[in-house]
Formats: C-alpha cells, sequence, structure tokens
C-alpha cells in the first residue's frame, strides 16, 4: 500500500473516531432532554392535580397535528346558482318511517353532515331521490367531476383508489358528500358489489334550497326587526348587521326564559313555538297573554338598564333569536344610528400614486422573457408561479429595463369554469387600484388562446415561500405583514370590495419588504347590507357562513384575516386536514388550539377575528376596521408611517439577494399550447 493510501486510511480512522465521539454526544444531549422533559411533565401533573380548575397550555400545541399544510392550498371557484327554484326537479320522493330514520342516522353520523341544523336536515331527507344500481356498476369513478352525495340505503359497494381496495360501504354509508358544497374532483371509484339501492343528492338542489331557505329566512327576520318599537328607524343595513350578530336559542316546554324582576339585557324574537306572558299579581302568576312566531319581547334591555317586567315561559318547545346589549352595542351606536364610519380612513392623506411612464404606451410586442441564467433550467423563460387558472412569467422591455410579472391564462380553461364575469372583473378592479398594499396592474393584452395581465414585480417573493423556509414568523414580522394586508382591507372595503381570497400564497413582498394582495379572482363588489351566496374560497380560511350558504359579506375577510395571523405565526392553519370535509367540520366546531409560544395579545386578535357570528367579528363591528387597528397586538404600529411607506419593513430579512427571481420557486417550461377559444366574452378586455 502506497503511503499516500495509508495517510488516506489514517485520516478516515480519526474522523470516524471524531465522528463517534460527536455520536455520543448528541446521544448523551439527548437522554438529558428527554429526562428533562419528563421532569416537566411531571411537574405540570403535579400542578394540575393541585390546581383542577386551571387550564394549562397543553405542551402539544399543534405540532402533534400529523396534518401540517405542506401544500398549497386547493382553490374552490364560485360556481353560479340556478335562478329560480323551477330549474331543480322537485321530485321529491315519499319516504317511510325507517327510510327516515336511517338516513337521519347516516347524516348524524357523518363528519360535515351532522353540523346541518334541524331544519337543513328535514329538507335533506325530503330532497333525496333514489337510484339503483346492478352488480358491477360503477357509482362513481376516480378522476371525474363530482355533482352528487349519496347515502346507501341497501346493498353493499366497494372503494377502490388507483386499483388498490380500500374498504366496503353497506347500508346507512355516506359518500361523495363533499361535491354538494362544490365542483370536486372524486378521489376514488365506488362500484356496486350486490344490487345497490341508493339515496342522492345532487349539489345544485342542495345549494339552491340552502340559499333560498337563507334568503327568506333573512327577509323574515328583517320583517319581524321592523315591527319593533325601538329598531324601527334603523336602515335595512342596520338592521341586518343586528341580524348577523343574533344567536339561536332552542327552549323546552315549560322553561323560563325571562322572570319578572330580574335585571334584562337581551332581546328576543319567536321564531318556532309559543310564549307565555305571566305577571305576579298578589302573590299569584297571572297569564297577560300568550306570543307567537314573529312577535319579540325584551327590546327595552337593549338600551336601557331594567329590571324584567314580566315573566316568559316556552309553552312546547320554542326557537327564539337573541341578541344581547354588549353586543347589540357593539353592532349599533345607540347615541347616533350611524354605522360604517370609517370616513377617517386616512386613505385620502396618502400622497397620490405615481403612475409608472409606461403604462399608456406599454405594447405586448416590446415584451421580453426574462431567462434563467444558471441551474437546470438555463436558458428557459423564468416562470414566477403557476396556478390552476394560469401561468406568470417574468418579462422585461428592451429598452426600459423595467420588470414585470405576466399572468396568462387560457382562454378555453376560463369558459370551461364559467370564470369570465371573475375575470373581468379583476381586470376592472386592479385597473381601478391605486393602493401601495395592492399589485398594480399595467396593461392588460388578448390573443385567440389567451388573456395576459401585465403586472407590478414584487421581486420579493411570496409569502408562502419565505413562511415555508423558515417554518414560522417571529410577531414583528407577522404584525407588519398582517398590517400591510389591513391597509389593503381598508381601501378595499371603502371601495365596496370584499377580496374573499386571503392567505400567504396571495400576499407579495415588494424588493423593499413591504407587502402586497395579488389574485383577485374571487373579489366582488357588495352593497352594503346585502349578502351573496356563493361557495367561495380555500377550505382553510373559509368562514362558517360560507359553509353554511347562510349568506356572506365584508365579515368573511375578518375571519381569514384571524386565519392568516395564526398560519404566519404557527406555520399551518388552525383548521387543517388532508381531507375537506375535515377541515369544514373543525371550522364549524371553531375550537382553536394555540401553541404555548403564542403571545396572549396574538391569542386576543385572532380569536375576536375568528369569532363564528359574522355580526361580532372584530373589525365588523360599530367602529369598523379601526377596532382592528387599535388592538393591542399592532400596538407598536405607526399606521400613519406604513400608509406613507416610510416603516423599515422587518421582513427584509427574508429576502435574498441575486438575481431578479432568486426570491421565486423554479418552474419547468410549458410546452402545450392552449387551444383556441373564440366565444367572445373578452370583446372589452
Amino acid at each position: 500500500m502506497s503511503p499516500a493510501m495509508e495517510k488516506q486510511i489514517e485520516e478516515l480512522k480519526k474522523q470516524l473516531e471524531k465522528q463517534c465521539q460527536l455520536n455520543q454526544e448528541l446521544q448523551k444531549q439527548n437522554k438529558d432532554l428527554e429526562k428533562r422533559l419528563k421532569e416537566k411533565e411531571q411537574h405540570l401533573q403535579e400542578l394540575q392535580s393541585q390546581f383542577p380548575d386551571i387550564e394549562f397550555p397543553s405542551d402539544d400545541g399543534n405540532e402533534t397535528e400529523a396534518e401540517v399544510r405542506k401544500s398549497r392550498a386547493a382553490v374552490i371557484a364560485p360556481e353560479p346558482l340556478p335562478e329560480t327554484l323551477s330549474e331543480i326537479s322537485r321530485n321529491t320522493v315519499r319516504k317511510t318511517f325507517s327510510e327516515t330514520s336511517l338516513i337521519v342516522r347516516a347524516i348524524q353520523k357523518n363528519d360535515f353532515l351532522s353540523r346541518l341544523d334541524d331544519e337543513q336536515t328535514a329538507m335533506m331527507v325530503d330532497l333525496l331521490v333514489v337510484y339503483n344500481f346492478k352488480p358491477g356498476e360503477d357509482v362513481i369513478k376516480e378522476g371525474s367531476e363530482g355533482d352528487s352525495m349519496y347515502i346507501v340505503a341497501a346493498g353493499e359497494l366497494l372503494v377502490t383508489q388507483g386499483g388498490r381496495d380500500l374498504r366496503a360501504l353497506t347500508t346507512g354509508d355516506v359518500f361523495g358528500e363533499l361535491a354538494i358544497l362544490y365542483n370536486c374532483k372524486r378521489t376514488a371509484t365506488v362500484k356496486a358489489k350486490t344490487t345497490v339501492r341508493l339515496w342522492c343528492m345532487e349539489r345544485q338542489t342542495y345549494r339552491t334550497i340552502i340559499t333560498n331557505k337563507s334568503k327568506k329566512r333573512r327577509e323574515q327576520l328583517l320583517g319581524f326587526l321592523k315591527t319593533s318599537r325601538t329598531l324601527k328607524d334603523l336602515n335595512d343595513v342596520q338592521l341586518s348587521k343586528i341580524i348577523d350578530s343574533m344567536e339561536e336559542v332552542k327552549y323546552q316546554d315549560k322553561d323560563v326564559i325571562v322572570r319578572e324582576g330580574t335585571e334584562g339585557n337581551t332581546f328576543y324574537i319567536i321564531l318556532k313555538g309559543e310564549v307565555l306572558v305571566t305577571k305576579n299579581i298578589n302573590g299569584v302568576q297571572k297569564q297577560i297573554r300568550r306570543m307567537g312566531k314573529g312577535e319579540h319581547f325584551g327590546e327595552q334591555a337593549l338600551i336601557r338598564e331594567i329590571l324584567r317586567t314580566a315573566t316568559c315561559t316556552a309553552d312546547g318547545p320554542v326557537t327564539c333569536f337573541t341578541i344581547d346589549k354588549e353586543v347589540f352595542e357593539e353592532t349599533i351606536p345607540v347615541e347616533h344610528l350611524e354605522l360604517f364610519d370609517d370616513s377617517k380612513v386616512l386613505q385620502e392623506a396618502r400622497v397620490p400614486a405615481k403612475s409608472s411612464p409606461l403604462s399608456s404606451t406599454l405594447r405586448f410586442k416590446d415584451l421580453v422573457p426574462v431567462q434563467y441564467q444558471e441551474g437546470r433550467y438555463q436558458g428557459d423563460p423564468v416562470t414566477l408561479g403557476v396556478g390552476g387558472f394560469g401561468r406568470v412569467e417574468l418579462m422585461t422591455t428592451v429598452n426600459h429595463g423595467k420588470y414585470y410579472a405576466v399572468k396568462r391564462v387560457s382562454k378555453k380553461h376560463i369558459v370551461a369554469k364559467r370564470q369570465e364575469e371573475h375575470m373581468l372583473f379583476e381586470k376592472k378592479i386592479l385597473k381601478s387600484t391605486q393602493c401601495d398594499f395592492i399589485v398594480r396592474l399595467h396593461a392588460a393584452f388578448k390573443d385567440t388562446r389567451y388573456i395576459y395581465m401585465v403586472m407590478e414585480f414584487c421581486g420579493g417573493g411570496e409569502i408562502w415561500t419565505k413562511l415555508k423556509e423558515v417554518g414560522r414568523f417571529d410577531e414583528p414580522v407577522a404584525v407588519f405583514c398582517t398590517s400591510c394586508v389591513v391597509e389593503a382591507y381598508a381601501y378595499l372595503h371603502k371601495k365596496n370590495i370584499m377580496y374573499r381570497d386571503l392567505k400567504p400564497e396571495n400576499l407579495m413582498l415588494d424588493v423593499r419588504g413591504y407587502v402586497k394582495l395579488v389574485d383577485f379572482g374571487f373579489a366582488k363588489e357588495m352593497v352594503r347590507g346585502d349578502k351573496t351566496y356563493s361557495f367561495v374560497g380555500t377550505p382553510e380560511y373559509m368562514a362558517p357562513e360560507i359553509i353554511k350558504n347562510q349568506g356572506h359579506d365584508f365579515a368573511v375577510d375578518f375571519w381569514s384575516l384571524g386565519i392568516l395571523i395564526y398560519e404566519l405565526l404557527v406555520g399551518s392553519p388552525p383548521f387543517s386536514s388532508s381531507e375537506p370535509q375535515k377541515i369544514y367540520a373543525k371550522i364549524l366546531d371553531g375550537v382553536m388550539k394555540y401553541p404555548p409560544y403564542m403571545s396572549e395579545a396574538a391569542r386576543s386578535v385572532i380569536s375576536k377575528l375568528c369569532r363564528p357570528r359574522p355580526g361580532q367579528r372584530l373589525g365588523n363591528t360599530k367602529n369598523g376596521i379601526k377596532d382592528v387597528r387599535h388592538h393591542r397586538w399592532f400596538g407598536n404600529m405607526n399606521w400613519h408611517k406604513l400608509r406613507m411607506c416610510q416603516l423599515d419593513p422587518p421582513t427584509v430579512k427574508l429576502i435574498r439577494k441575486g438575481p431578479s427571481y432568486i426570491n421565486f420557486d423554479r418552474f419547468p417550461l410549458d410546452q402545450t399550447k392552449a387551444d383556441e377559444e373564440f366565444s367572445g366574452w373578452d370583446r372589452d378586455f
């Protein structure tokens, strides 16, 4: 063996010994850590047994959940609803008592459906139609688009995925239920093993019925509120706000709802059932009157401190809609009945936006793709992002050397997904927007295959990518990012536009580290006080009222702001799962687990933004968005300086230096060409 070789072996031996020592050291440290952890757990248990009434922060935080959000969120585009009920085949099938109870049991067992209220369940039972399948027939095929859910009435089916058997389905099992919420791809094949009888519900039927019921319910409540002496001077927008803040409460026969002589702070409207009103006259309860549906009591309690002047008792089961004084005062300023006093949004105080000298003269043929300078895609054009609706490519102009992000979307795809209105609206919004916290649109072009939107290039990359790189943001970074979103919201909401698609994927950093909102595909113009009923957004960020088809408005933006703060601080959203229906169930349950490291102020702002009733959410009460700005979590934020872009963003540490595309993931070139599309929907584009 040559001396050089011996020397190499000697060197390797030394390195190996060193490695062994290091390993032993690490094992020792691990043992030490485990011991300390055990001691800590014991100590916690001792404390818990000494103070059983105190809640101790659970140590598992959200880490024990294996289902942390690793991949980009799926997006659900809104779908137009049939205009009238007559479009829906009302071929309701009479069901026997045993059939009804089978269906109700199946609904109650199901993660998502069990959250429907009694009336919605009754409607489901009423509207399910029956289908029969022969052995070997496919009920649903993996990869196909779904529009129906099923309950097994009789027989046995087999569920397979990629040719592998997963499980059998028998009487009382539910499958395909996501399809009644939105158009989703089937993830498995379900085949009849025996002769099978199924109860089936189609999405358009379900959504139309639920939506119409919600609309009727709102109109009815509005009518009831207008008969109240105290509330009769309020306008529809204010009454709508009250409805958003009210809660449904059920009473059993003989339950006392309010008792004479006690302090009153709640107002009630009777939705179902009858209430007996009695008064104590010389020690005897005398019945004064009986109240039914639409009548209300306790309205004085909303305005002044009073004692109840009579006792109200449920005569049989009663359902009431209630609002208490505290919530009412947050919703309606009693002194001067005026809502949405957000005139001091300070947007006026902003420096007029500098419009790009190029925008008017920019021509499509002047744009050239920027190419990767190194790595495996060297020489290919730079792709900044790929989404369900197209690609975003980095372009520059030969002479000015300015960068642009060009969003290219297949027209055929837009028509197939019925998103024409949304595309046109997105362009309209971006064109009319002059806000430093919203990405600018410089120009828009089209050809026979694509539409192109030439946007401002945000060189700092996506918040999503940064969050994945660092795991979770420290508080100052999260506060700064959220503050930029609050400013974008203030601007949009003042223009009566709700955004509806907040998530880290839709937040970009400019080179200075300021955060901008991108992607307005789901934004919508709304008259204050109105509701819209589309099922839209990203599952993890969806507010409960969207999932319940109750009609939604600007309040959904504040819900998603709470979810965003949580995801920025923790690294994954509070309600997550690999299965969408589990996400929806968690959202409707509304239980948030806060990790021990999260500050008290952060927990407070999140819980106030994510209140289940939209009318009670921070940002959606009488002071509007001001309440969000004034929350102590934003205590160190100088809002005026932020609006003037005079702060040094803490996000700057997340931005890498290098070629223009250094802060973006890399994507291979897409050689395929979209088909041509000539329907003409884009003539005004």
